[in-house]
């Protein structure tokens, strides 16, 4: 059962996703109003996926992300706001999270998301996700770009489905386009996170932009 902790200063909205999350299955462990408060407990309860609000009364969701990770490595951060602001998109992403998905999202959507982000996938509302790689794109034409000398090297199946990855794939598209299994899948993007000593697959889709494979 994936562990669900969940961050809004909003009481109302906050109950009403973690009852939605523990109709569908999923296993509520906190429900928190603040982000630092959300930090202390994340080691404690050990949740698999956060899903946390972007404006709180006492930090930023953004700046919490940071802790979240360091409490609880490997875990993975979907951001929930009423904003769909490039920076603040941006920003997200850039300090770890998974995804960004704006309030206005259906409780279907919402829960789909919250699945897919458990099974390591990068989740976007519609629109966000090609902000985001173009954004990846624009730092790849930076001059300061590291050499890719002793580089680790991949398998051409864990090269075939970084390519897929940085494509927006999701995980069960890109096992569909391969014929694999789900979990093979998700074991060739472990592996490879391993080999280039990266955290997340929003960091992969960096990696494999600045070498051009979206575009093969």
């Amino acid at each position: 059962m994936t562990r669900v902790m969940v961050v809004d200063d909003h009481p109302m909205w906050r109950e009403g996703v973690a009852r939605d999350l523990t109709e569908a299955g999923f296993e509520v462990v906190a429900t928190l109003g603040e982000g630092r408060q959300a930090v202390r407990v994340a080691g404690a309860a050990r949740p698999d996926v956060v899903v946390l609000d972007l404006q709180l009364p006492d930090t930023s969701g953004v700046e919490v992300i940071s802790g979240l990770l360091a409490a609880v490595p490997g875990v993975r951060v979907l951001m929930l706001s009423a904003s769909g602001e490039q920076q603040s998109v941006l920003d997200a992403v850039k300090a770890g999270a998974t995804g960004y998905l704006v309030k206005s999202a259906s409780s279907q959507e919402f829960l789909e998301a919250v699945r897919r982000t458990a099974a390591g996938d990068a989740v976007f509302t519609p629109g966000l996700a090609g902000l985001v790689l173009g954004e990846y794109r624009r730092l790849a034409t930076t001059p300061d770009q590291a050499d890719d000398d002793g580089a680790p090297k991949l398998t051409d199946r864990e090269t075939e489905v970084l390519r897929l990855v940085a494509k927006g794939l999701s995980y069960r598209q890109i096992a569909e386009r391969l014929g694999l299994s789900h979990r093979t899948v998700q074991n060739h993007v472990q592996n490879t996170l391993g080999k280039l000593q990266l955290h997340n697959r929003v960091e992969l889709t960096r990696y494999a932009i600045e070498r051009g494979l979206d575009d093969a």
